[in-house]
């Protein structure tokens, strides 16, 4: 073969080459735009999420006042939404929105249930009062959020003890109705504004 064939032979070879060498280069050029890019959106998001947190922390420190101002204004609504009789019995949802305890700053409206007796067989029964005096009315800061507590007859000769534990940061509450008379009952549910 003469030189005039090799040098057609060789051409497609160079070119070969040639065309890898500019996609290999393109490529690079290519990942390290997607790399520039992927910084970037990586810092973006990182301060879109530390942007959430931030305004999740002042939400959640705004409801913790929400909370201590309810309890401090002695103007708020408990809703159960489960109950048990102490110390072991069953639990039991309470799917009645008409069920609350509303404390007002000159009386408290009882309408939840309750289930008395000391030893089997339980009966429950419904308290339902408006009660316009009650006595030993004290509110407790604690660490996780208040604690209130009153006592009432209910009309009855039997008094019974009402001791919430409000948790401000939770928003959640539980209540306990206890008696020298029969096993206290407790309920958890939420605080709401009246």
């Amino acid at each position: 073969m003469d030189n005039k064939h090799l040098f057609f032979m060789r051409r497609p070879i160079l070119t070969t080459v040639a065309v890898i060498a500019i996609l290999v280069t393109g490529v690079a050029w290519v990942l390290d735009a997607e790399e520039s890019d992927a910084t970037k959106s990586q810092s973006q998001r990182t301060a879109q999420q530390e942007a959430r947190q931030q305004r999740r922390a002042e939400r959640l420190a705004n409801y913790e006042k929400f909370v201590d101002s309810l309890v401090l204004s002695h103007n708020y609504r408990f809703v159960p939404q489960t109950m048990q009789q102490m110390p072991a019995g069953i639990m039991r949802n309470l799917m009645n929105p008409s069920y609350e305890v509303v404390v007002w700053s000159d009386a408290v409206d009882v309408c939840i249930p309750f289930i008395k007796g000391f030893t089997p067989p339980y009966y429950p029964v419904l308290f339902n009062y408006v009660l316009p005096d009650v006595t030993g009315y004290t509110v407790e800061q604690t660490h996780e959020g208040w604690s209130v507590t009153f006592s009432s007859t209910m009309f009855s000769a039997t008094t019974y003890t009402f001791t919430f534990e409000i948790y401000s940061h939770y928003g959640g509450a539980l209540l306990t109705i206890s008696s020298p008379y029969y096993n206290s009952v407790q309920y958890s549910g939420n605080l709401l504004a009246i």
